[in-house]
Formats: structure tokens, sequence, C-alpha cells
């Protein structure tokens, strides 16, 4: 699944969330969900800031730490 893909489930989670009819148990699984996502997410923007990479004085391209 994509980062965006990610995202919009997310999206979708906290719109379920705000529903006021849904129950305490389907709330709690929807968090648990929603935050295993985000830590997908942050796992793949830490990835990403790994393979970014900057243009040193001289020009040429390295990993960015």
């Amino acid at each position: 699944m994509s980062l965006e893909e990610k995202f919009v489930k997310l999206e979708d989670a906290v719109k379920r969330l705000e529903d006021e009819d849904i129950s305490l148990e389907e709330s709690f699984q929807i968090y648990k969900e929603g935050m295993e996502l985000l830590k997908q997410c942050n796992e793949d923007i830490d990835r990403v800031e790994k393979q970014v990479l900057a243009i040193s004085e001289e020009g040429e391209l390295t990993p960015f730490e």
C-alpha cells in the first residue's frame, strides 16, 4: 500500500470515529488500526527521508544526513 493510500485510510478512520452512532468497541478497533497505519506512515516517511539526496558545495549528490 502506498503512502498516499495509507493517508486516505487514516482520513477514513477519522471520519468513522467522528460518527456519533459508532460503538465503543468499534471505535477502539478503528483507533487501533489507525495507530498502526500511522506507524507505517512514519516508517515510510523515515525511509524516504534517508533516500533524499543533498547537493554538496562541489555540486555532487550525497546521501541526506
